[in-house]
């Protein structure tokens, strides 16, 4: 299973960005997919969760700011970032549950996309 992040780029304060991860591979479902965030120096942290069902949880800085969303169909998890400020700047991150034939239920990762926010 491989899971492809784009969308990220340099943006001004006060805009906006949608990041999209899409998992490919033998999938045969996916239970929670995340967005998880790293700004130098830090800890990665995680930013948005989405469970199978349309549960949907994110963390208090970006809350009212941020929307996750998925697409069962594409096997595609997509996060919508409004009115962006400096301290979102970050390398993000995306997480799934994933099921697959040969290995059952594992988690995995993909690559980073580079957030920047700035005048």
């Amino acid at each position: 299973v491989q899971l492809q992040a784009s969308g990220g780029g340099l943006v001004q304060p006060g805009g906006s960005l949608r990041l999209s991860c899409a998992a490919s591979g033998s999938i045969l479902g996916i239970n929670h997919m995340r967005w998880y965030r790293q700004a130098p120096g830090n800890q990665r942290r995680l930013v948005a969760d989405s469970r199978s069902g349309g549960l949907t949880n994110y963390a208090d800085p970006v809350k009212g700011r941020f929307a996750i969303s998925r697409d069962d169909a594409k096997n595609t998890v997509y996060l919508q970032m409004n009115s962006l400020k400096p301290e979102d700047t970050a390398v993000y991150y995306c997480n799934a549950d994933v099921a697959t034939a040969g290995l059952g239920l594992r988690n995995y990762w993909g690559q980073g996309t580079e957030v920047t926010v700035s005048s």
